[in-house]
């Protein structure tokens, strides 16, 4: 199989984060339209989170929260968003490295994504070098060019509507021909 030197996988990670930025600076600036509100899950322990000690105590791996009637002071930046939130009264102030973003619902229109974070990535890396397999560098180099990470089957795709649709993959039988050569002429008009 031949190597991936685009990194289409991350390409397509940094585009959907971007989907979900430009999503979250609309309802920054205009406020939510319609019935849209969105679940949003991410890494606690992730680089850059800020979040009250009482919160990360209560919530030590990761966290959703609802961004819906109740919260407050929304700000998106390039590579982060903040947002008040009331947690059993107590108001808290959050802000999340969309690098931190596991997955982004919107449940109105049935439309999410689910992210890899970067410590995933490091797991992955760290896994890879115990197992004998150079780990590579996450990030940029000095001559700002992106070193691939571990290769991970998890994807940012968007999610089905109704994950129980019967949906499933079906793998094709090693000793069964996977297809059938049909000539064109057949469908033809004469």
């Amino acid at each position: 199989m031949a190597t991936d030197h685009i990194r289409y996988d991350i390409l397509a990670q940094q585009a959907l984060r971007g989907v979900m930025r430009d999503v979250l600076a609309d309802a920054a600036r205009s406020g939510l339209p319609g019935e849209h509100h969105f679940y949003i899950s991410f890494d606690t322990k992730a680089e850059g989170v800020k979040m009250s000690d009482r919160l990360r105590e209560q919530h030590p791996q990761d966290i959703t929260i609802i961004l819906q009637h109740q919260f407050w002071d929304l700000a998106v930046t390039d590579d982060h968003f903040e947002v008040g939130l009331s947690f059993n009264g107590v108001p808290e102030k959050l802000v999340v490295p969309f690098e931190a973003v596991k997955g982004f619902f919107d449940p109105s229109v049935q439309f999410g994504l689910q992210f890899e974070t970067i410590a995933a990535q490091n797991e992955d890396a760290a896994e890879a070098s115990a197992d004998g397999e150079s780990a590579p560098d996450l990030g940029f180099t000095r001559d700002q060019h992106v070193t691939p990470p571990a290769a991970k089957t998890d994807r940012a795709l968007p999610m089905p509507a109704n994950p129980d649709s019967g949906l499933r993959l079906v793998e094709p039988e090693p000793d069964k021909p996977s297809g059938e050569v049909v000539r064109l002429d057949r469908f033809r008009k004469k």
